[in-house]
C-alpha cells in the first residue's frame, strides 16, 4: 500500500476546457509531489460554508511536480473548486485508491472514456506512452462541445470519437463505434458513467478481452471508514475508495 500524504497545493493555472468543466493545475506549497499512479485520486478540502466533506477528484495528470484535476461543476463543492484562482491554496490527501495496470510493451490497449470519466485516462495514456505503448482512445459525449481535451489526448495516441448527435466522429455511443468490429485489442480500460462502462465490459467479455473499470461510486472519507462507497464483488462487498476505484471487471457482480 502506498503512503498517503496530506499537503497544501498552490493553484498555478485554471482553464475551462468546456462549459461546466474546469482544469486545475497545482504544485505543492512545500516539497515534492508524492508518487501517484494512473487511476488514483485525491480528497480535496472544500473551504466553502456548509461543506464539511472533502471531494474525491481523479488525478488527471502529474508532470514535473505539477498535478492536474479535471473537474465537472455539479454542486457546491465543485463550484468552489471552479472559483479558485492562481495563488489560492487547496489542502489534499493523496494518493488514494488503486490504479490501472500498466501492461507489457506491445500490448494493444483501448482506453474508453465518457464525459468527465476521461479525466484519469490522460494520466494513464501518458504513462502507457512512457512505457513505449501507443494507446487508442475511444471518447464519447452527447455533443462535440462536451468532448474534453481532445488535443491533449491526440498527442498520446490515436483518438476516436462518438457523439450522440453526430456532431463529431461517429454518431451513437462508444460501444457502437466501428473500431470495435474492425480491430482486435488486448486490453480495455475504461472510466465514465456506469451504464457506459457496463456496456464496454459486455463488449470485452464477448471478445474475451481483459477489462479494467474505474468506478465512480459516491465517496465521503476516501479511506474505507464510512462504507458509503461499497461495491458488490465476487468476494463480497468492497470499498471502492480503498479496494478500487479500479477493478478488473471479472471481480464485479455486473
Amino acid at each position: 500500500m502506498m503512503e498517503k500524504h496530506i499537503l497544501d497545493l498552490l493553484v498555478t493555472k485554471v482553464e475551462a476546457p468546456a462549459s461546466a468543466f474546469v482544469l486545475l493545475r497545482m504544485r505543492p506549497v512545500e516539497g515534492r509531489m508524492p508518487t501517484c499512479l494512473p487511476g488514483q485520486f485525491a480528497q480535496l478540502r472544500i473551504d466553502a460554508p456548509g461543506v464539511f466533506l472533502r471531494r474525491p477528484i481523479s488525478i488527471h495528470d502529474i508532470h514535473d511536480d505539477e498535478i492536474s484535476f479535471l473537474v465537472q461543476v455539479v454542486g457546491q463543492g465543485t463550484r468552489w473548486l471552479a472559483s479558485l484562482k492562481p495563488g489560492d491554496r487547496v489542502n489534499a490527501v493523496l494518493p488514494l485508491g488503486n490504479g490501472f495496470t500498466i501492461p507489457q510493451p506491445g500490448t494493444n490497449v483501448l482506453l474508453v472514456g465518457g464525459g468527465v470519466g476521461v479525466a484519469p485516462l490522460y494520466f494513464l495514456g501518458r504513462s502507457l506512452k512512457a512505457e513505449g505503448l501507443r494507446p487508442t482512445f475511444l471518447l464519447g459525449a452527447r455533443t462535440r462541445d462536451a468532448l474534453l481535451c481532445l488535443d491533449a489526448f491526440q498527442a498520446l495516441g490515436e483518438v476516436l470519437v462518438t457523439t450522440e448527435d453526430g456532431s463529431l466522429g461517429e454518431r451513437g455511443f462508444v460501444t457502437q463505434h466501428s473500431v470495435l468490429v474492425e480491430r482486435r485489442f488486448d486490453l480495455v480500460q475504461t472510466c465514465g458513467p456506469t451504464p457506459m462502462m457496463k456496456a464496454v465490459a459486455r463488449y470485452a467479455g464477448e471478445q474475451g478481452i481483459p477489462c479494467e473499470v474505474s468506478l465512480e461510486n459516491r465517496m465521503a472519507c476516501g479511506v474505507g471508514a464510512c462504507l458509503c462507497c461499497v461495491q458488490e464483488t465476487q468476494e463480497g462487498h468492497k470499498c471502492v475508495c480503498t479496494d478500487g476505484p479500479v477493478f478488473n471487471v471479472d471481480e464485479l457482480k455486473w
